[in-house]
């Protein structure tokens, strides 16, 4: 879940995960979803070295060391990676922890505490081989009674409740040697190898969330709330000349304006998820980024509440809507326009054609609202959250739509900390706007439509979704289970079970002093790569 802008301004958005808490993307643009596609075969693969996730060739003028001010938008909810729920979060932590595996620039999976891994043919075996070398930030070793320690507790092996869900199919997790794991499933899982990004963290440690240790290239040095988060190198980080900058800020400052001031001033040096306006002001004095995301900005229902329980409601309302407006006046035309929870930067998986399952028709919606017993539309409200101004600003352009098939919208600004407990958590709402970030494999975006999903704050409830979507996580045949998540995209359009809008370009700005940035199809901020030039 993610940035705060002005007018028009582009944002990319939080993730709402239990993971949510846990989108950006390649500087060539995303992901075909090959890496992590090929890299899920139930099969043995020995996968290339963490290292060389990082390389950049550089071509001199690298000055080492320094201190770079990041702008973000929001506080952190957690610092602890294993509560945190919030994508904002997650973007920041990238650079402190790291899991078994880590994605790159490109979304393609490789080894990070581990050296390498094996997948039984059966797809229920995962052995993984760690790293020599690798270090917590308190100068411990990693064993693998660390990651052991790390990822029970993700997938509640004590209490039988998982803190992530991408970790229910967990049965056992075993150290067999200090430098071996080997995870057991329940059942196959195509999907769980992105999983095994999540954090590990020192055995038996309980203060992570006062003092986070990591093995990530930097490490916490300070953290005030509502203010900054401050990193520094992590010298004994095991990638050689990785990072180059001495400290991070990650200075929160929630007005746009405030922002892009200090991005002029000087005062910061990277401003991400700037919007078209500010980042046009900037001139050529600047370092200016823009691609998809992986990111998808959507409506959603409060499905178990009338009127939005009727689907007849919520197609009249697709069709009331007009996306290609949304996208040329608050994207500036920056956007990709989309029809389910799926952007085409995953195009092995996207199934294309669905953004024109509701073209406007302003008479078709009035007939099914009449259909639905609401001749003369109904009142509802539109709670947004106030510190993404990008959203504040398609919700100005969906009441006027709505308005003209007679549905009265109030707009509700709701400050983010609110929009997490009473909105996300609670699902105390009507209509809300809000961004939901994308990951390397379809199974971990789309699986928080399953009926009993602690993240389904839609409400949204199918059988025949259900189905389906298990059945693609367990399918082996690769055609057949791309077909599988095509066909779940499919009903999540045919139910309307939000209106999905687009993925919106990610905006960048840097000082032109700085070289090395990296964008991801993941919610990320990788400062590990970025340098001061000579």
């Amino acid at each position: 879940m993610k940035a705060k802008r002005n007018a028009r301004s582009l944002f990319t958005v939080p993730f709402i995960l239990l993971i949510l808490a846990l989108a950006a993307c390649s500087s060539a643009g995303g992901t075909n979803g090959e890496g992590s596609s090929n890299a899920v075969k139930p099969e043995s693969s020995d996968s290339q070295d963490a290292s060389k996730a990082g390389a950049q060739n550089t071509s001199g003028g690298k000055k080492e060391g320094g201190n770079v001010v990041v702008l973000i938008p929001q506080d952190l909810d957690y610092l602890d990676p294993h509560l945190a729920v919030a994508a904002g979060t997650s973007e920041v932590l990238f650079n402190v922890f790291e899991g078994l595996l880590k994605p790159n620039e490109k979304g393609e999976l490789l080894p990070a505490v581990a050296e390498s891994y094996q997948v039984s043919p059966d797809g229920l075996t995962y052995t993984f081989k760690l790293r020599s070398g690798v270090k917590f930030h308190n100068g411990n070793p990693v064993t693998s009674q660390d990651v052991k320690f790390s990822y029970d507790r993700l997938a509640g092996t004590a209490t039988g409740k998982p803190l992530n869900p991408a970790f229910q199919d967990v049965q056992a997790i075993e150290a067999s040697d200090a430098g071996t794991v080997v995870i057991t499933l329940k059942k196959n899982n195509s999907s769980f190898l992105t999983a095994l990004t999540a954090t590990v963290i020192p055995k038996d440690y309980q203060d992570s969330n006062k003092l986070p240790i990591g093995t990530g290239p930097f490490k916490f040095k300070e953290y005030v709330p509502g203010q900054r988060l401050v990193v520094e190198k992590f010298a004994d980080y095991y990638v050689k000349g990785v990072p180059s900058l001495d400290k991070v800020e990650f200075r929160i400052i929630t007005d746009a304006n405030a922002s892009l001031a200090a991005l002029k001033s000087g005062e910061a040096d990277i401003y991400p998820r700037i919007g078209n306006d500010p980042i046009s002001t900037l001139g050529d004095s600047y370092t200016k980024l823009s691609a998809p995301q992986n990111l998808v900005q959507l409506m959603t229902f409060n499905i178990s509440r009338k009127p939005f329980n009727d689907i007849k409601v919520r197609q009249a309302i697709n069709y009331a809507i007009d996306k290609d407006e949304i996208i040329k006046g608050v994207a500036l035309g920056n956007g990709t326009k989309l029809g389910s929870n799926l952007s085409p930067v995953l195009s092995k998986y996207y199934q294309a054609g669905l953004e024109d399952t509701y073209k406007t028709n302003l008479d078709k919606a009035k007939s099914l609202l009449a259909e639905a017993g609401y001749k003369d539309g109904f009142e509802t409200t539109l709670s947004v959250p106030s510190n993404y101004p990008f959203h504040v600003d398609t919700a100005q352009v969906i009441v006027q739509q709505l308005a003209k098939v007679g549905i009265k919208v109030k707009i509700e600004p709701v400050e983010w900390a609110v929009w997490l407990d009473r909105i996300y958590k609670n699902r105390n709402y009507d209509l809300t706007i809000i961004g939901l970030d994308g990951k390397l494999d379809p199974y971990q975006i789309l699986n928080k439509y399953l009926s009993d999903s602690a993240n389904n704050f839609f409400n949204y409830k199918s059988d025949e979704f259900d189905k389906t979507l298990k059945a693609a996580v367990t399918e082996v045949d690769d055609a057949k289970r791309v077909a599988l998540y095509k066909q779940v995209q499919t009903i999540l359009s045919n139910d309307a079970a939000a209106v999905y809008i687009m993925d919106p370009n990610l905006n960048v700005a840097l000082n032109k002093k700085l070289d090395g940035y990296k964008q991801y199809p993941l919610y990320v901020q990788d400062l590990s790569t970025v340098y001061l030039k000579e």
